[in-house]
């Protein structure tokens, strides 16, 4: 299924929808990781016992070759800035069921509601973005159910494993409450309220 309901529509045939910006003074606190860092994808996945949303290529490929499918994975073919490796490119973005429009430092429509409608859906859904998808991993902590693993990739230091919480989901609404943009659309469109 695609953000749109539709059967597979490419993101460039969909107007893209601006919903927030990250300001420049809220990319510091989002350089610190926001669970334990685990460079060792089995032991990563020990830990696991819910849902698992994977935001990154790199995280994507290690937790697929160690076993476990995503149930929603967000990859852009890019790591560190650069293009991932081809095996890499192969593994994780051959076929995906999403593909959406979100540019550096935003979080679009496009990408939102495919969270929504990957956290809903009973099968796996893969999202490949056009532009950026770093960012996702804050609505998908905010609108994950409690004890879902969202994991994200922390450069040159491992994956990042948050183990979703009340508190957790709490702590990311109050951050994107701080973006700039249209913070009652967004709501809307994740299907929760602030």
């Amino acid at each position: 299924m695609t953000p749109d309901d539709s059967n597979s529509t490419d993101a460039s045939e969909r107007d893209y929808e601006e919903l927030l910006v990250l300001p420049a003074e809220l990319r510091h606190e989002l350089k610190e990781p926001m669970g334990p860092i685990e460079t060792d994808a089995d032991r990563l996945l020990e830990t696991v016992d819910g849902p698992l949303i994977t935001v990154g290529d790199v995280v994507t490929y290690h937790l697929l070759a160690a076993g476990r499918v995503p149930d929603v994975a967000f990859v852009d073919e890019r790591t560190k800035r650069d293009a991932v490796d081809e095996k890499i490119r192969e593994t994780v973005a051959t076929e995906p069921t999403h593909e959406v429009i979100n540019p550096p430092a935003e979080l679009s429509g496009d990408v939102i509601r495919a969270l929504r409608e990957g956290l809903a859906s009973d099968e796996p859904a893969t999202v490949l973005v056009d532009g950026e998808e770093d960012l996702v991993a804050v609505p998908a902590i905010a609108a994950a159910p409690e004890g879902a693993s969202v994991v994200y990739g922390q450069p040159d230091e491992g994956m990042v494993h948050v183990t979703v919480t009340a508190e957790h989901r709490a702590e990311m609404r109050v951050l994107l409450e701080r973006f700039d943009g249209d913070i009652e659309r967004f709501w809307e469109l994740l299907g929760t309220r602030s």
